[in-house]
Parts: structure tokens; sequence; C-alpha cells
């Protein structure tokens, strides 16, 4: 009687492989992809066989890169979503390489290279556009007499979402990827072209409409700003796009030689500040209490005094998000040691605000910010990094400093405050505290409160459901292939 695992034993950690079964390898990720498994040879085909040709794009360091105006897009694994989709705001530009071809419309671009979880992202050029891509992308052209390019595009993306490049790829200095004789070897379902139509029309609808509810969601976050600074009686300047300026000696501030803080497009804006029929106070009248971060210790430290120190969710640049708050559900979130006195001089309370006080990048400036709110602090112990700035106000609707500040952020004003040091962006914490707060009285802080916060509720609600659309739309194609083979 052939052997089998005892049914309490977890099927992901322990199961059988019989030995007519084994591929050439013996790792046994590899023979826990379930998915991938389920196909048998005459359900499936290899992706060579349906395929016309597989090339890599190009290394291209900084030296070998130039700017939009003189060069073309090369598309790399940041361009792909984890939705398979391409995204064009984070680009890099190569000059025009006479030897290699553009990426042909209808082309499969598959990331090769990059962290294990992400090795596999798939995304479909869909439009006649010129970019080149980098040797961590896999042009695949699909011939479309016997799979629809789509389709494969598709296909890959739920290999990807089910772990099956996980299982395939091999790994070597924190780099993971799948090389080109596994790529073209890789067995995928193949039904009729009419079936494979019906799943593309099913996800690209999801796609669609998806996108139909971020654009609704976008624009009204989109609104914020310009409601704020209606209410409180502010004109945004033009951007007079000026390059070059004259400042008086006398009216250097305290010895900043850097032109933002003197451009018109600031000095206008900060005058529309000072003329809101609004009470105006410094940023620092408000404040009670402020602390910098720590980073903290390894949370695989074995030999501290625990006695002395508190593991912690530190904060750090990455835990903002632009569009709402604070966002602590991502993978990228830390945990940290920090010693006891630390987290006692951090002080950190419900209504506390957390700045941005370095890092940052070109499209991006420092000064980003968030709220504590209960909801994050609940069952949480927080901490936060050396690179973000806590203050405690009173006096103020914290909630409504929280969107004056986000708001003057977004329209440039903290630009003005920022030096910067081998490299790395500063907020200027002293300016940042002079900056005139336009006060307005309490029933009307809560009406631009109440107001904001229920805009960015429906733009929340928006962006779940589109989320939801498309997370659907995947189950129903996973569905619908299983249900073909």
């Amino acid at each position: 009687m052939p052997y089998s695992v005892p049914q309490h034993i977890d099927p992901n950690k322990i199961f059988l492989v019989n030995f007519s079964e084994l591929e050439g390898r013996l790792d046994p990720i590899f023979y826990g992809a379930n998915f991938l498994h389920r196909f048998t040879q005459n359900q499936s085909a290899k992706l060579k066989d349906v395929c016309i040709s597989f090339s890599s794009g190009f290394g291209a360091g900084k030296d070998d890169q130039t700017d939009e105006k003189n060069g073309y897009i090369q598309i790399r694994p940041t361009n792909i979503s984890n939705d398979g989709e391409l995204v064009f705001d984070k680009n890099v530009f190569v000059p025009l390489q006479r030897s290699i071809g553009f990426v042909r419309k209808r082309t499969v671009l598959f990331n090769n290279t990059n962290s294990q979880e992400m090795v596999g992202k798939t995304a479909i050029l869909l439009e006649d556009k010129h970019t080149y891509t980098s040797n961590h992308i896999t042009s695949i052209i699909v011939d479309e007499t016997k799979a629809n390019a789509e389709y494969v595009w598709i296909i890959l993306n739920v290999y990807q979402r089910n772990k099956i490049f996980y299982s395939l790829c091999t790994n070597w200095n924190n780099q993971s990827g799948v090389g080109l004789d596994l790529l073209q070897s890789l067995r995928i379902p193949i039904p009729p072209l009419h079936i494979q139509q019906q799943i593309v029309d099913v996800y690209t609808a999801a796609l669609s409409l998806r996108k139909k509810k971020l654009s609704e969601s976008k624009a009204k976050l989109a609104s914020i700003d310009q409601y704020l600074l209606g209410e409180l009686g502010i004109t945004l300047p033009e951007d007079s796009h000026e390059k070059t300026f004259i400042v008086n000696y006398k009216d250097v501030d305290g010895g900043r030689l850097d032109p933002k803080s003197y451009c018109n497009n600031v000095k206008n804006l900060k005058s529309s500040i000072t003329n809101s029929k609004f009470e105006k106070q410094p940023l620092n009248t408000f404040i009670v209490n402020e602390s910098s971060g720590d980073w903290g210790e390894d949370i695989e430290r074995q030999d501290l005094d625990f006695a002395n120190y508190t593991k912690c969710l530190v904060l750090r640049a990455t835990e903002f998000d632009n569009r709402y708050n604070l966002k602590l559900d991502n993978s990228r979130v830390k945990y940290r040691y920090i010693s006891n006195a630390k987290l006692k001089r951090m002080n950190i309370k419900p209504n506390d605000l957390i700045i941005e006080k370095s890092g940052g990048s070109e499209d991006q400036p420092v000064g980003r910010i968030g709220i504590l709110t209960r909801e994050i602090l609940d069952n949480k112990t927080i901490a936060f990094s050396n690179f973000l700035h806590k203050i405690t106000v009173t006096g103020i609707d914290p909630q409504y400093l929280f969107f004056y500040l986000k708001t003057m952020h977004n329209i440039g004003l903290t630009d003005s405050m920022q030096s910067q040091t081998n490299g790395i962006r500063n907020l200027i914490m002293s300016e940042y505290k002079r900056q005139n707060i336009i006060v307005p009285d309490k029933k009307t802080q809560t009406k631009i409160t109440d107001h904001i916060s229920a805009i960015c509720a429906e733009a929340k609600a928006l962006e779940q459901e589109a989320n939801a659309i498309l997370e659907q739309a995947k189950k129903e194609v996973e569905k619908r292939i299983l249900e073909e083979i």
C-alpha cells in the first residue's frame, strides 16, 4: 500500500511527489505550485510553441540615460503595476538605439528579474509607443494564430498571483529570476481562441470599469485643495515659469540663498495667505510638544536588554499615503525595537501630526504629513523614524490643521522650505514652524473638516469598489481557465 501523508499535516509544508513526476528539479517549492500542476500536456502547450520570439532588453546606468526631450522611455519593472498594467508616471529615458527596434504593439512584457515575490509581473503594450525595455524585461511576441496576446498576458499574471514564478525562479545576490529557457518551456493552458477572447473580454471589461471608478475617486480627491483654498480666500498665483529673477539683499531672509524661497510664485502665494480675511498665526504658536523620531534596533537582534525595549511599528516615509492619511496595511511596514526611554520621549497620542522632514525626491518633495487617529493607534505600539518629526497642537482643530498643511504641501509651498545635503532633501523645521496658518473660527474649521472628510470617504469607497471589481474578475478568470482544462 503506497504511503500517504497523514491528514493532520499541513499539505503546504509536507507533500508527496512521484519520482515519475520529477522535472529535473528537486526544490520542494517548485512542486508545491498546485495551480501549475493541474495542467496536463493535452490541455496545455509550452510557451515557446505559441510564441514567435523572446528577447531581453538592455541595461542602462545613469551615464547611459538622457532626458525626456532627447530620449525614449525604457520600460522597467517599476513601469509594471501589480495588476499587470503599464504605468508611465516615473520613467527612465534612453537615447535612440539605432541597432535596436522599438517595442512592437501587442508585445507581452515579462519581468524576469526582481524580488522573489515580484518576479513574473507581466504587462502588454497595447498602443503604438516608441519605447525600449531594460534587461529585466523579456519581450514576448505571441503567434496570434495560436494564442491571443492579451490572453497570454492574463495567464502569466494569473501564474504570478498563484506564486508559480515564486516557485520556479532561481535566486542569487538578493535577486530572483526566471531564465529564458525556463520561461520558454513553461506550460500554459490553451483553450480555443474564442474561449481565450471571452476570458480577455471579462478581464479587460473589469479593468476598464476599475479605471473609471479610480478616475472618479482621483477627481474627488483633486477637488479638496481647491475647496479648502476657496473657503479660506486663497488665490493660487499663475505659474510664471521664471528661471532668472533678482532679489534685493535686504529681502534675503536669514541668510538663505536658495532661489525657491524668493521666486514670485512663492511670494505671491504667501501674500495671498496674508491677505485672507481670517486670522493668521505662525504654526509654532499652536505646538505644545514636539519630538524627533528614532530608527531603533533590528527585530532580529538577540543581544538587547529586552526589559528596556519595546517592539514597535515604526512609521517611515513609505507609510505616507498621499491620497488619505498614513497607510499601515502595506507589505513594507517595519517593526523595530525602540528603547523605552526614547518611546517615552516620543510621547505619541491621538491627533498628533507626523511630518516628513528628510528624504523625498525631485517629484515628491519632503513635507508630507499624517495624523495619528485613534483608529491608527488602536491596539498598536507606534514609533516613528528619525526622518520624521512629531508635533502636538492645541488651540486649533488638529484635523483642520492636517488638511491645511497637506494642501500647502500639495500646492508647493513646502518646496521653499527645503535644503539639500549630500543628495538628501531636508525640511527646514524652524522655517516650517514659522509659516503662517490661516485660523478661521471653530465653526468654520469644523465645517471644512467635515466636508473634506466626506470627500475622502466617498473617494475611498470608490477606490474599494474599483479594486473589488478587479478582484472578482481575477477569480472569474481563474475559474474559467480551470473549467476549460
